[in-house]
């Protein structure tokens, strides 16, 4: 078996193997161990490497295109669909076999690399696949909280205009109800606005 010394300056990352060849999974083990990675689960078929995936949530998958019991292809595409704030890396030795656009979009996969693969290719391609994903991961919550802020946004103005015309006050005025009102009751502006707008006739 191989033997790796060098060890990797940055913070290792949690990865999940799924390699149906025990020599060539115990190789990649031992790599990413010398490389500071931790390597959460090392399995053999693409059914193990969903059900992990889902069980531990690694920062960065690694998986072999042969698998049984589900392709590495269809592994990925699964942890993708549930999980798309996992970095994705395909690896297989039959250099034959190329990713259809649409598989490359449905996998996530960052990168598609031979067997072997030297330890600081792995190494490098593996952070950048959980960077990519972290980074994906961020700006969907960056959207749904603006989203979210945008929402809100019109409740309360809703909520003022109803405010306005009960007790013809104007738009400041009827802002001040609502911030005075969440400061009382110690509860976020939007919910005194939707209770404003429950309260009204039809509502």
């Amino acid at each position: 078996m191989m033997m790796f010394t060098e060890t990797a300056v940055a913070t290792g990352l949690r990865v999940l193997i799924a390699e149906d060849d025990l020599v060539a999974r115990d190789t990649m083990v031992e790599a990413l161990a010398a490389l500071s990675h931790d390597v959460v689960a090392a399995v053999s078929t693409g059914e193990d490497a969903t059900a992990q995936a889902l069980a531990l949530s690694p920062d960065a998958v690694l998986l072999d295109v042969h698998l049984p019991s589900g392709s590495g292809i269809a592994a990925a595409e699964a942890i993708n669909a549930l999980l798309p704030g996992i970095g994705v890396v395909l690896i297989s030795g039959d250099d034959s076999i190329r990713l259809s656009d649409a598989e490359a979009l449905s996998t996530g996969a960052v990168a598609f690399l031979p067997k072997p693969t030297p330890p600081q290719m792995l190494d490098a391609t593996l952070r950048l696949a959980a960077a990519r994903a972290n980074a994906l991961r961020e700006a969907r919550r960056d959207a749904a909280t603006a989203t979210e802020a945008l929402e809100n946004r019109k409740i309360i103005e809703k909520a003022k205009g109803v405010l306005m015309r009960r007790t013809g006050c104007s738009e400041p005025e009827a802002y001040r109800i609502l911030q005075r009102s969440s400061q009382d009751r110690s509860k976020p502006m939007v919910e005194i606005a939707r209770t404003v707008l429950e309260s009204e006739p039809g509502a």
